[in-house]
């Protein structure tokens, strides 16, 4: 089962609000999903991502791919700093 990070849309027309979620690569964009690890509104000013970060590096070691999209969202959450930073700590 190929496991990736992506994001799921929710919320009504014209007001976009997405779940960030661990799934089956084979399943529709808005169906089911083994774990939600967090959220992001563009509708905000500034936009507000939430991502469970321990939860997700958790996800990323197990071998799950991320998306396009989730992996900018995560770049700007700053989740590669912490595992960077943890890393290097470990070794």
């Amino acid at each position: 089962m190929a496991v990736r990070i992506r994001l799921k849309r929710v919320g009504a027309k014209k007001a976009p609000f997405y779940r960030i979620v661990v799934a089956d690569s084979r399943s529709p964009r808005d169906g089911r999903f083994i774990e939600e690890i967090g959220y992001y509104d563009p509708l905000k000013d500034p936009a507000i991502i939430n991502i469970d970060q321990d939860k997700a590096l958790d996800w990323l070691k197990k071998g799950a791919q991320l998306s396009e999209t989730a992996k900018a969202l995560f770049n700007k959450a700053g989740v590669f700093k912490k595992e960077t930073v943890a890393a290097a700590e470990e070794g």
